[in-house]
């Protein structure tokens, strides 16, 4: 009954449109005052130091910097003219190059607005340019652009992994395979899409094979950028904290090499960095005060109690939990879900008892569902981001409909990876066991 309460109230606050991390702090308070009469605020300092002091969590706004640069260095519209020069044979033409490109910013980027943004505005003039079907086109922009809390680097990945003490290289690693086969999903169906229904997919863009090998260039800056970033992790040689530094240096590295380095677009980027981490950070101290208090309080056990008597199996219970996180994540915005959820929620996964149900398996699942909640309206970040591209206007609904068809390759993901988990899990456990 507690629990139930405490759900309730923490949907009334945020349907009355209060912030999430005050949201948050005010339940965490309001339930010490409840039961304690304030007694457990007196550990907020050593709560908040302790953790605002861990190495690994300086690794966030590092990562953030890196996309507030890459966003501001001109990278995209090279890089999409080069993946456009090799994908766009297939029917559906260049919104084969949305996702593709979309998948390779997300392994420089680590945000998904930021793909999403950034991807978009290069894409965007070629809807009329080549007569596109503008819902499904913009549909892929946003889809694609959920890859990037995906493919490493991943700030979503880094906070679930602070929260939960699960292994971020690993959780890197995990999410490299569900990355490229959703990517791939997401390209067949646009192919099963525009084989249908033709003319959606546009005038053909011819192309030769020597202008694909010219375009070849244009994609050594975003390669290098992750071989930097994740390979330095990989091979031992940097924590995730200093890959994420190293890949601020490789960026503005690449920034002076496109001419866009100076010290307004430094300064930018710096500004932006501050803005996402404040906020994030106010979310994240909320959340571990409130687990704190659900500790105490024994809460986090009670629901634990109340699951094991209901007697499901285990993957009754994943999905269960998958329900609640797509109805969820049509009305609360996808990282502070996942902050405000995991820590009644995790441990539940925990104490499931099932071997390939583990915490790097259930961090990739998240962030699927969490990608899910990017495009599902009317809450979708990813679909106001592309909505706002579109410089002739038109109905937020187009973007929302155009974007639908994608929801179903995420599904299928989700229901992948909970009848075999190894499809998350097989590529760190063959590198760290």
């Amino acid at each position: 009954m507690p629990a139930f309460f405490i759900v309730l109230a923490i949907l009334v606050l945020l349907i009355a449109a209060f912030p999430v991390g005050a949201v948050l702090g005010l339940l965490g308070f309001g339930l010490d005052e409840m039961f304690t009469h304030g007694r457990l605020a007196r550990a907020i300092g050593n709560i908040y130091w302790e953790k605002s002091a861990d190495f690994l969590l300086l690794s966030a706004p590092l990562f953030i910097m890196l996309g507030e640069i890459m966003l501001r260095a001109g990278l995209a519209r090279k890089m999409y003219n080069a993946v456009a020069q090799w994908l766009t044979w297939l029917p559906g033409g260049l919104m084969h190059a949305n996702i593709g490109t979309c998948a390779l910013f997300a392994a420089t980027s680590g945000s998904s607005v930021a793909t999403c943004a950034t991807i978009g505005v290069a894409a965007y003039p070629e809807i009329e340019r080549h007569k596109y079907n503008e819902r499904l086109f913009m549909g892929s922009i946003a889809a694609g652009g959920t890859l990037g809390i995906l493919i490493p680097p991943s700030v979503n990945l880094i906070l679930y992994g602070v929260i939960t003490e699960t292994s971020i290289p690993e959780l890197y690693m995990a999410g490299i395979i569900p990355g490229l086969l959703l990517a791939g999903i997401f390209m067949a169906v646009i192919l099963l899409t525009c084989l249908f229904k033709r003319e959606w997919g546009g005038n053909r863009v011819e192309t030769s094979w020597k202008s694909r090998f010219a375009t070849l260039p244009d994609l050594i800056g975003p390669i290098a950028l992750f071989v930097s970033v994740v390979g330095s992790i990989y091979i031992g040689i940097a924590t995730p904290t200093e890959a994420a530094a190293i890949g601020v240096v490789v960026a503005l590295i690449l920034a002076k090499l496109y001419g866009s380095l100076s010290m307004e677009m430094v300064a930018e980027a710096a500004l932006g960095t501050m803005k996402t981490t404040g906020l994030i950070m106010f979310i994240i101290l909320a959340a571990l005060f409130l687990n704190f208090i659900f500790a105490f309080m024994g809460i986090t056990q009670a629901i634990l109690d109340y699951i094991a008597a209901l007697g499901l199996t285990p993957v009754e219970t994943v999905l269960i939990i998958v329900a609640f996180y797509l109805v969820l994540g049509m009305f609360m915005e996808t990282l502070s879900m996942m902050l405000t959820t995991m820590p009644i929620v995790f441990p539940i996964i925990a104490e499931l008892g099932e071997p390939a149900f583990t915490g790097v398996w259930f961090g990739i699942l998240i962030t699927i569902l969490m990608e899910a909640g990017l495009i599902t309206p009317p809450i979708g970040l990813n679909l106001y981001v592309a909505h706002g591209i579109r410089k002739r206007g038109g109905k937020f609904a187009d973007v929302a409909i155009g974007a639908l068809p994608f929801l179903v390759p995420m599904l299928l993901m989700v229901f992948l990876l909970i009848a075999f988990p190894s499809i998350a899990t097989w590529l760190p456990d063959l590198i760290y066991r």
